[in-house]
C-alpha cells in the first residue's frame, strides 16, 4: 500500500512590521518609533492614524530587537523582601499600572536575607541587559553594609515602606488620620474610649497606638482600655466580649478593619448594638466593610497611588528629570464616615 503524504505544516503568518504600520497610517516609518516611544511631542491627529493602524493590523514591537538595539530592555524589576505572602496588592497594582503606561513590564522579585546579602545577590542578578531599573520596597544596603545604590550598573529607587516582614515603616505607617477620627466622635458626644491593636511588631500598629493614646489625652477624655489584639477578626472578637462590652466605652477605635468586623459581631452576641451602644471604626477600607451591617467608618490608604509614585521617581531617575513631589499622608490616608459610628448614647 502506498505511503500517504503528510499534510504540511501551515507557514506562520508573518507578524506586521512597523513599515505597514506606517502604510496603514501614511506616515513614516520613524514616526511610528516616535508613537512606540511615546513622544510627547507628536500631533494627536497623528498618534491617532498610527494608533488606528496599530490596532488594526495587531502590531507588535519585538522587544528582542529593540533590545540589542538600544541595549535597553523596557524592563523595570521590583525586589520584595522575603515572602510575597503580605504584599499590599493595591502596592503592586499601582507600580505595575504605571510602568505598563510608560511602556514597560514589570518584573517581581522577591530576595530572602539581610540587607547586605540582598545587595549582594543584586549586583550579580540584575544586569542592564535583564532590566533599565530597580524599585525596591525595601532597604538594599548601604555604605556600611553593602554597595552604595550609584555602584549598581542601572538606576535604584528604593521606596523601604517595608521591612522583611511586609510592616509599614515611615510615612507609610502613619496613624494621624486616627485622630481626626477621635475628634469626630468627641464632637459627637464621646467620653470613653477603646483601642484594639493590630500585632506590636508592626510600626503601623504602634503609631496608631501613639495616636490614639495622645489624642485621647489632649482631648481629657477616658481610655477605658487598650486591648492588644493580633490584626485577626478573631483578636477583635476576643476583645469585644471579654473586654470592651463590660468597659462602659461608647466608642472603638480598632486598629484594622477585620479587628473591626470581630469587634462588631463580638459586641452584637453580647447584645451591645452598633452604633445605639458603641461607636466602631476600624482602617484599610476593608471591600467587606463597605457591605457590612452597619457599614463600617474606617480610613482609606490609597495603596495604588502609592504605587504609582514610587515607579514615577524611578521613570524620573532613568530619563534624567527632576523627581516629582510625593501625595503627602493627608491625600493618602481618607476618613470614610458609614454607618459604625453616631452620637453617644444618651446614658453616657
Amino acid at each position: 500500500m502506498a505511503d500517504e503524504s503528510l499534510p504540511r505544516p501551515r507557514a506562520a503568518k508573518k507578524p506586521p512590521t512597523i513599515y505597514e504600520v506606517a502604510e496603514l497610517a501614511g506616515v513614516s516609518h520613524q514616526t511610528v518609533s516616535r508613537f512606540l516611544r511615546k513622544d510627547p511631542g507628536m500631533r494627536p491627529g497623528t498618534v491617532d492614524r498610527v494608533a488606528r493602524a496599530v490596532a488594526q493590523l495587531g502590531y507588535r514591537p519585538n522587544q528582542a530587537a529593540r533590545t540589542m538595539r538600544t541595549r535597553r530592555s523596557n524592563r523595570l524589576t521590583v525586589i520584595l523582601p522575603g515572602s510575597t505572602e503580605r504584599m499590599p496588592t493595591g502596592l503592586l497594582g499601582g507600580a505595575a499600572a504605571a510602568a505598563h503606561e510608560a511602556g514597560y513590564l514589570l518584573d517581581v522579585v522577591s530576595l530572602e536575607g539581610d540587607a547586605a546579602t540582598r545587595a549582594s545577590r543584586l549586583e550579580a542578578l540584575l544586569q542592564p541587559e535583564s532590566t533599565d531599573g530597580i524599585l525596591s520596597f525595601t532597604p538594599l544596603g548601604d555604605g556600611t553594609e553593602g554597595p552604595a545604590l550609584s555602584d549598581f550598573p542601572v538606576p535604584v529607587v528604593v521606596d523601604g515602606a517595608y521591612d522583611d516582614e511586609m510592616r509599614s515603616l515611615g510615612v507609610y505607617a502613619d496613624a494621624s488620620t486616627a485622630a481626626d477620627l477621635l475628634r469626630h466622635l468627641a464632637e459627637l458626644g464621646h467620653r470613653r474610649f477603646v483601642h484594639v491593636t493590630g500585632h506590636l511588631a508592626w510600626a503601623s500598629a504602634r503609631n496608631r497606638r501613639a495616636v490614639y493614646e495622645a489624642t485621647v489625652a489632649e482631648l481629657g477624655f477616658e481610655s477605658c482600655a487598650v486591648v492588644e489584639g493580633d490584626w485577626s477578626t478573631g483578636s477583635g472578637w476576643r476583645a469585644a466580649t471579654e473586654v470592651i462590652a463590660g468597659s462602659g466605652a461608647t466608642a472603638v477605635f480598632a486598629a484594622s478593619d477585620r479587628l473591626a468586623f470581630g469587634v462588631i459581631l463580638g459586641l452584637r452576641s453580647v447584645g451591645v448594638e452598633v452604633p445605639r451602644d458603641v461607636s466602631v471604626f476600624g482602617w484599610d477600607d476593608d471591600e467587606l466593610g463597605r457591605y457590612l451591617t452597619p457599614r463600617l467608618t474606617t480610613v482609606r490608604v490609597d495603596q495604588q497611588r502609592r504605587g504609582r509614585e514610587a515607579v514615577h521617581q524611578l521613570l524620573a531617575l532613568l530619563r534624567g528629570e527632576p523627581a516629582p513631589g510625593r501625595a503627602d499622608v493627608a491625600l493618602l490616608n481618607r476618613v470614610i464616615l458609614r454607618d459604625s459610628t453616631g452620637p453617644a448614647p444618651a446614658r453616657a
